[in-house]
């Protein structure tokens, strides 16, 4: 008998946010992510959190809109070497 499917909860799950080619223009803003031009930075945040921890976590999004038509939320987190992740659900 198969094993039943399990919900993936943690940093592998469903909201994990997944590695991605961003490149930036000038003051460091995306303008190409994925290949595709970024014609507007719809909107941009800041999420800071576990501030008290041994880990606190910062991370800055921007959602986007790409010369593809595509909306897309992508984001960078120092901890992570900086890197560019995108979010999806």
């Amino acid at each position: 008998m198969a094993e039943p499917r399990r919900r993936a909860h943690g940093p592998h799950g469903v909201y994990a946010p997944r590695p991605i080619r961003v490149e930036t223009g000038e003051r460091g803003l995306p303008a190409r992510v994925g290949g595709s031009r970024v014609d507007a930075i719809r909107e941009q945040w800041l999420v800071e959190d576990r501030w008290w921890t041994s880990e606190p976590l910062s991370r800055r999004y921007f959602e986007l809109v790409l010369a593809d038509g595509r909306d897309v939320v992508v984001m960078r987190e120092p901890a992570r070497g900086g890197r560019w992740f995108e979010q999806r659900a």
